[in-house]
């Protein structure tokens, strides 16, 4: 079974979490970052989501 989660959804989720809890790590920190590029679709979001989605794609493979 293939699941499929929005990014946004994803980052923004795990960015209100970390709000909730106070979070102040670097994990927090570079959730809201990538969070603030897919919200915002700058210049840098194609580099950033295909960091991400290379990222992924290597979690992935690991399972198989």
């Amino acid at each position: 079974m293939i699941f499929d989660i929005s990014a946004v959804l994803l980052f923004g989720a795990a960015s209100t979490l970390a709000v909730k809890t106070k979070s102040a790590g670097a994990g927090a920190a570079i959730v809201l970052f990538l969070f603030g590029f897919f919200a915002a679709g700058t210049g840098a979001y194609e580099p950033i989501r295909d960091l991400v989605k290379a990222f992924a794609d290597a979690a992935n493979s690991l399972g198989n």
